[in-house]
């Protein structure tokens, strides 16, 4: 079974994903016009819009907050810290990159959730890859293999790394149990999930801002206080990234070190085109009325994930000079290196809790993808539910206490058949997106607030809910 599965993801992330997810990403950026460049400004008012949501849905904020939820996860603090000591100050460069490029792809998945949700047993809208690839291409079975998938490494086996990320650190900085620290978790967990996706929509309101401000607030006041140093230091990452900076970390300033590592934590850390946040983008309620919109709102959550707090880690360890060939400080402990030279003895404290908050909001991010996953299944009862509710507890606990290696890896070579999945998708649908963003622009040209109607597009009849998109929001 190792082999097997070893032989599963050297495929998926060594040559389909990296590769896939890039040039997905290029495809959809040239094909919507550099969108998420020129049109930045339109992220900002789709998420700010409006606050209102009517009963099925929640607000564009709160789907932002969510999918931020899960995305803003380990992979912020410990994940950058790896890739600037294995690819040096080049990798954020190529970070930056691959965020830029799957900001496009954020907007074309989430807008494709966006058009084919539906509403579940109990009037709430539900929807995702897994709806969008059984109706808009006809293929229920490969919906139903992207939601398994998604509920086992999403689901279940990504909160229990989760929970071992802050096991580790609650243990490194306060000297808590493994195990105490799982239970306490399961149980806030169960607070939030048992509520469904209207109450972890409220805590991620909550949550994920303070989080964000929190963090990017201390790398803000590191790079105010070395403000002299931040020109040459993004000289240095932008020379990095073509092999004209000096060794650093691991490796000798080497390109392909740089650009490997780069893409990779670039891509594990915001998710574009993996599949996960559309789960979420569906739940909404847009303002404007129409899909695009939340194709918006996702696409400026790779923006805060990638372009803001990546970067936010990546300064703080840069700036620290934590960062030195032959240290071996990697990972946490190079994070937290660099936060004890900047804030001094709470600097370990501090990444301790950051590490907490990001974690933790990512559980129940996480599980409010598989909810979703579940629905598409047919399993939209509340003994279904309370099922996977207690299989997430369990998890937590059981991650917290032990690391089972191939458990995880297992967890990968289902997100990377997943990714795939939802690749082939989008680039089947892709006609339909750029139809969509047209139609939206244009609507914005003359003067109107873009709503989409199911009338204006008759050879979509009875693939999409004509009630949801009708003139009329509830």
């Amino acid at each position: 079974m190792d082999s097997v599965i070893d032989f599963l993801n050297t495929i998926f992330w060594g040559y389909v994903l990296i590769y896939g997810l890039l040039a997905v990403g290029v495809y959809f950026t040239v094909r919507l016009k550099a969108l998420q460049i020129v049109h930045f400004p339109e992220m900002i008012r789709a998420v700010t819009g409006s606050s209102a949501s009517d009963h099925a849905g929640i607000t564009p904020f709160q789907a932002l907050c969510t999918s931020l939820a899960s995305r803003v996860g380990t992979g912020n603090i410990a994940g950058v810290a790896v890739a600037l000591y294995l690819g040096g100050p080049g990798a954020i460069f190529w970070m930056w990159v691959v965020a830029t490029l799957g900001m496009a792809t954020a907007f074309a998945e989430s807008t494709l959730a966006q058009l084919y949700k539906v509403k579940d047993s109990e009037g709430r809208y539900r929807g995702g890859p897994a709806f969008y690839i059984a109706k808009g291409l006809k293929a229920p079975w490969a919906g139903a293999v992207f939601s398994i998938c998604l509920i086992l490494s999403f689901g279940l086996v990504f909160n229990a790394v989760q929970a071992n990320s802050i096991a580790d650190a609650m243990e490194g900085a306060f000297g808590a149990p493994k195990l105490t620290t799982g239970v306490v978790l399961a149980l806030l967990s169960a607070l939030i999930i048992f509520g469904g996706i209207p109450m972890i929509a409220r805590v991620a309101e909550i949550v994920v801002p303070f989080m964000a401000v929190g963090y990017l607030g201390v790398a803000l006041y590191a790079v105010a206080v070395n403000i002299s140093e931040v020109p040459a230091l993004i000289a240095l990452i932008v020379k990095s990234a073509f092999g004209f900076g000096p060794a650093a970390g691991g490796v000798a300033g080497s390109v392909a070190a740089a650009m490997l590592n780069g893409v990779k934590r670039g891509l594990f850390s915001n998710e574009a085109g993996m599949g996960s946040a559309p789960n979420i983008a569906a739940v909404a309620t847009p303002d404007p009325h129409h899909p695009v919109s939340q194709g918006f709102v996702q696409a400026l959550g790779v923006y805060i994930d990638t372009i803001l707090i990546c970067t936010a880690t990546a300064l703080l360890i840069l700036l620290s000079g934590a960062l030195a060939p032959g240290s071996g400080l990697t990972g946490t402990q190079l994070t937290q290196t660099a936060m004890e030279h900047h804030i001094g003895w709470a600097g370990p404290y501090f990444v301790a809790i950051a590490i907490f908050f990001f974690a933790f909001t990512s559980i129940i991010g996480n599980y409010s993808y598989a909810e979703n996953a579940l629905v598409f299944l047919g399993i939209d009862s509340k003994a279904g539910k309370t099922i996977l509710r207690i299989a997430v507890m369990l998890m937590v606990v059981w991650g917290a206490y032990e690391s089972v290696a191939t458990v995880f890896n297992a967890a990968d070579a289902s997100m990377g058949l997943m990714a795939t999945v939802n690749l082939i998708a989008i680039c089947l649908l892709s006609g339909l997106v750029s139809r969509l963003t047209k139609d939206y622009f244009a609507q914005r040209r003359a003067g109107k607030t873009p709503t989409f109607l199911a009338s204006s597009m008759p050879e979509l009849e009875g693939r999409i809910d004509k009630e949801i998109w009708s003139r009329q929001r509830e």
